[in-house]
């Protein structure tokens, strides 16, 4: 025999798994399998490895063997499959140090730090296995030789072993960088879902469970009932449920599934059912979340479910804080609609004005590449663009007719006034009112008031307000003029194109005119607004 030859010497014990042809028992459930690769130029060494491991499971799993008979190829399957729990890597291949070019490539080049690396020689001399060992990133050194079927079973078995721990710490590090993104960003609108996604990959690497979904919803679910209603919200989910994300059902969750899910809702309680687990999480806003998450068999829940309930009950508390947070930036927002909505009635101006202004200021911010959370601001911040106007006489505020020079002075201040009122916040959202409020009636040319900034000099808040402002004063009846026809409106703002306002915002407005004018239409002021 040579010494490339895989040996089964009658070495193994009669109980060993190994010699009785079986490893651990077979999960009814269907568990991903543990992949290895086989690298090596011999299609013999091939097929006596996968004829030793026919039977082999590691915690309920079976193997999925894949085969390479080059350096190359091998590293051409690991760019494919980045789950490859153990490579069997022979040194003296294409050429006489192929396998530890190929190691070095996994670790350097591939970035590959999870994987197993196990090298095989029957050619110890072209590597030696101290040599080896100090100068590559290898896990272990074995001899073709002393590899027997129970010995390859046992290396085999401790390596994945290493594998799942080292995938595991993998997971809690992604999962605790999105706990720690979620911390930084509470203000942000999607923290929620970068929250739960932290969450789930947690929990999967602490428990090393599998398949998960965390859900929200605003009112109760009957146990008739199912998770397709719109009623619910699949925040994140991982696994075979991730293409669930970020909508209202879901497929790929059985119905059985849904029922005990819905079974947790009406008994609001935790529920463990086989191999499932559903957390109930109740919140201060009367809504609840529900986490769902599988495991590979329905073995030690009792050992898990203390510390799950512990984990789950500490996330909901920072669940809790995001609404809260969310609940005080939406009461900002109300507050500033309606101080907006004041001044607007005390002028007379129609009922929707504020709102209208709001929604264009924000469909023109995201034309013209704002982020979100800018233009969320600016449509927030734009109502309060008037609030000076509680300074001017009603008898110059309230007039139909032309205002004279002395009285246009005087309504010309309600921008400082406005200005000053807001300014010395320190809450961005006012401050950003303040600007607009200051800046609404700047001209792009230079020619406006109350400074006469020209350009980009103008904050481009106060540029966007502007335009939405005048497109909606213009399309509306005012008390001293009537409403213009919308050609009429477009043809002023084509020729106040770079005198008036900035033109790339004319430009914007006129690429946008169909979303604006669903604004328009959806608040009209035929309709009275509930205060």
């Amino acid at each position: 025999m040579s010494d490339d030859d895989l040996l089964f010497p009658e070495d193994a014990q009669p109980d060993s798994p190994a010699a009785q042809g079986k490893t651990e028992p077979r999960s009814h459930v269907h568990l991903k399998p543990w992949k290895i690769l086989i690298v090596d130029d011999e299609v013999e060494v091939h097929n006596t490895t996968r004829l030793v491991l026919t039977d082999f499971t590691f915690e309920g799993a079976e193997l999925e063997i894949l085969s390479a008979y080059t350096g190359k190829e091998a590293l051409e399957h690991l760019r494919q499959h980045d789950d490859i729990a153990v490579v069997l890597l022979d040194v003296v291949m294409e050429t006489p140090h192929a396998g530890l070019d190929c190691a070095r490539a996994i670790r350097q080049e591939l970035n590959n730090r999870l994987v197993r690396i196990i090298l095989r020689t029957g050619q110890p001399g072209q590597a030696p296995e101290r040599k080896v060992i100090v100068e590559y990133d290898i896990n272990d050194y074995k001899h073709k030789t002393e590899l027997t079927s129970q010995r390859l079973f046992t290396t085999i078995y401790t390596a994945i072993r290493s594998y799942r721990d080292m995938r595991s710490i993998e997971k809690q590090r992604v999962g605790l960088k999105y706990i720690i993104d979620a911390s930084a960003s509470f203000f942000q609108e999607r923290s929620i879902h970068t929250l739960s996604k932290g969450v789930l990959t947690q929990i999967e690497a602490l428990f090393r469970l599998q398949n998960s979904l965390y859900m929200s919803s605003t009112g109760f679910t009957a146990l008739a009932e199912s998770l397709n209603a719109p009623s619910w919200n699949i925040i994140s989910a991982t696994g075979k449920f991730e293409e669930c994300e970020g909508s209202t059902s879901c497929q790929s969750l059985p119905q059985d599934t849904v029922q005990k899910i819905n079974v947790a809702i009406q008994e609001k309680s935790n529920l463990i059912a086989d191999d499932k687990y559903i957390a109930y999480l109740p919140t201060q806003n009367k809504k609840y979340h529900i986490l769902y998450v599988e495991k590979g068999s329905p073995d030690n829940w009792e050992e898990l479910k203390e510390l799950l309930e512990i984990f789950t009950t500490n996330v909901g508390i920072a669940f809790d804080n995001i609404y809260l947070n969310d609940e005080i930036i939406k009461t900002q927002s109300e507050v500033l609609f309606r101080l907006g909505e004041v001044v607007e009635t005390r002028s007379k101006e129609t009922a929707y004005h504020v709102v209208r202004v709001a929604e264009y200021t924000r469909i023109l911010a995201l034309a013209h590449g704002v982020s979100e959370q800018d233009a969320e601001l600016f449509k927030q911040a734009s109502p309060m663009h008037d609030i000076g106007k509680i300074g001017i006489p009603d008898s110059i505020l309230l007039k139909p007719g032309k205002l004279t020079d002395d009285e246009f002075t005087i309504m010309k201040q309600h921008t400082t006034i406005g200005h000053s009122l807001l300014k010395t916040s320190d809450r961005r959202m006012l401050t950003t009112a303040a600007d607009i409020a200051y800046t609404h009636h700047e001209r792009w040319d230079g020619t406006g008031y109350p400074r006469g900034l020209k350009g980009e000099d103008i904050p481009l808040e106060g540029r966007i307000t502007a335009v939405a402002d005048v497109f909606d004063a213009l399309s509306h009846e005012r008390v001293y003029k009537k409403a213009w026809p919308m050609n009429e409106v477009l043809a002023f703002f084509h020729e106040q194109k770079g005198k008036m306002f900035d033109p790339v915002l004319v430009d914007l407005l006129l690429h946008n005119l169909d979303a604006l004018l669903k604004v328009k239409e959806h608040y009209t002021d035929n309709i009275p607004r509930a205060l």
